[in-house]
């Protein structure tokens, strides 16, 4: 199993959309998740966050991820609109036992931080030999 889901944390995200909410609380960051062969694959979207600024860390069974959006204009320009969601986001993943932690692998390509999960060695399915003395039949 990949995640438990948050219900809180889903509930803020759906309330800070609804009324537009942006102020200094940090927010979640929009992700996907799939299981791919023996690993499950978490993709989270960080569009214009520098690579420097995202930290992945694993701590028991939680994954979090944080970034901080940073692009502001320069002082002596007059804003006309200001759509773009700044400051510091985060989102964290209870991982399952069947994963190894200790194997997650990150990488950043065109503003989607993609997070690789091995399952654990001991959660791959695998053969089990049936023993026990072969009987002739007829005699």
């Amino acid at each position: 199993m990949l995640i438990r889901t948050d219900p809180f944390t889903q509930f803020d995200r759906l309330t800070q959309q609804f009324f537009g909410s942006q102020g200094s609380a940090s927010r979640t960051i929009p992700m996907d998740a799939y299981r791919a062969g023996d690993e499950y694959v978490v993709q989270f979207d960080v569009p214009g966050v520098a690579r420097d600024s995202i930290d992945v860390s694993v701590e028991r069974n939680v994954l979090t991820v944080r970034a901080e959006h940073t692009a502001s204009p320069a002082d002596d320009v007059q804003v006309q609109v200001s759509e773009r969601p700044r400051g510091k986001v985060t989102r964290q993943l209870f991982l399952g036992d069947t994963l190894d932690t200790t194997r997650v692998a990150a990488d950043y390509v065109d503003g989607v931080l993609t997070l690789r999960i091995p399952v654990a060695e001991k959660a791959q399915p695998r053969k089990i030999a049936v023993g026990g003395v072969q009987q002739e039949l007829g005699a």
